[in-house]
């Protein structure tokens, strides 16, 4: 259907080298987009880029840093108009108020809540000069849920919910449509080198118990999310701005 295509738009996709933006950046590319992927880790990103082959480019980017920022989007002048933007960018942390120390706080600030604000900032001024545009963040059911052990984490995704509303709101009149995804957990990479970390040995058994915690007995898949993605970044959409989207299995209102 040709409402679910992204033919000739420039799609940027911030931690489009591994997990849920990878899996973002995969659909696209098959849904005609020619495809930007940010990331921190570079050689990642070139990985990427030879893998999803014509059409695709990437640079190394630190999205908490605005010169980074800023100089990125001036060479994705040259490769097309940011019409569309995913920010997947984002790092976790465990621990309460009691434990989560400034530099805890500071740490995931700088990439969640910053870093997400830089890059709608440089791209929401170029969808206003094209016309159009479309933003699509990565929020959580932490911003929420009131999760445990997930203090500063929920502090930013909360953020960036605040933020998708804000912006949805704000560029209304420049044909800019803003939403937000609210996965529960999804099985990423994250995932197994958290476990292989703090669970060695006791891989599978954790692995249980984290599927066990989605209703639905499972957790998500990137490309379930990635679907959503293009869903809400295509004119399937056109009618939906200012939403968050949980994608959770049942977490939040079956439990």
């Amino acid at each position: 259907m040709d409402e679910f295509l992204l033919s000739g738009r420039t799609a940027v996709v911030t931690g489009g080298a591994s997990g849920i933006g990878l899996a973002i950046a995969q659909r696209f590319v098959q849904a005609g987009a020619r495809v930007v992927v940010l990331d921190l880790n570079g050689d990642a990103v070139e990985r990427v880029v030879a893998s999803l082959g014509q059409g695709v480019t990437g640079f190394a980017c630190d999205v908490g840093d605005a010169d980074n920022v800023a100089d990125v989007f001036r060479k994705i002048d040259a490769f097309g108009t940011t019409e569309v933007l995913v920010n997947s960018a984002g790092i976790a942390h465990i621990g309460t108020l009691s434990s989560t120390s400034p530099e805890d706080l500071d740490r995931l600030y700088r990439v969640n809540v910053r870093g997400t604000y830089l890059v709608m900032q440089a791209a929401v001024e170029r969808m206003r000069a094209a016309g159009r545009g479309v933003i699509l963040n990565m929020a959580s059911i932490a911003a929420t849920s009131g999760l445990p052990d997930r203090f500063a984490y929920s502090m930013t995704k909360g953020a960036v919910l605040s933020m998708t509303l804000s912006v949805a709101r704000d560029f209304l009149a420049d044909n800019i449509r803003c939403n937000c995804i609210s996965p529960a957990r999804v099985h990423t990479p994250f995932v197994d080198g958290f476990l292989a970390k703090n669970y060695p040995g006791r891989e599978t058994e954790q692995m249980a118990k984290l599927a066990a915690a989605q209703p639905i007995g499972r957790m998500g898949k990137p490309e379930e999310i990635a679907l959503l993605a293009l869903y809400l970044c295509s004119d399937a959409a056109s009618f939906i701005t200012g939403v968050d989207y949980p994608i959770d299995g049942g977490f939040v209102n079956l439990r």
